[in-house]
């Protein structure tokens, strides 16, 4: 909820990161230190998209609720509400996920 009071900004796109996986699929818990970490994540909030050299709007690619993959590293961490949500350039985002 605390998404919906946060407009990112220019082609800014906020998400929320998956949770890792805690058990195999043979049921072994896995410890933090072998959990990898979470590339994939849920669009919460999107900015209007920035002005390309034309001076003209370039939207940004993804929609709120869209699963998209993520760059190992980067982003910015933001707390909202006690929940941790990253915030990424639409460019830096690798790809998304068709249902």
């Amino acid at each position: 909820m605390a998404f919906r009071k946060f407009l990112p900004l220019f082609d800014r796109v906020l998400v929320e990161r998956l949770t890792a996986e805690t058990v195999t699929k043979g049921g072994i818990m896995l410890p933090e230190k072998a959990q990898g970490k979470v590339l994939e994540a849920t669009v919460k909030a999107v900015g209007p998209g920035s002005f390309n050299q034309k001076g003209d709007m370039q939207p940004v690619s993804v929609k709120v609720g869209e699963k998209v993959l993520l760059p190992e590293y980067g982003g910015t961490k933001v707390v909202l509400d006690n929940k941790d949500y990253f915030l990424f350039r639409d460019g830096d985002i690798l790809g998304k996920f068709m249902e």
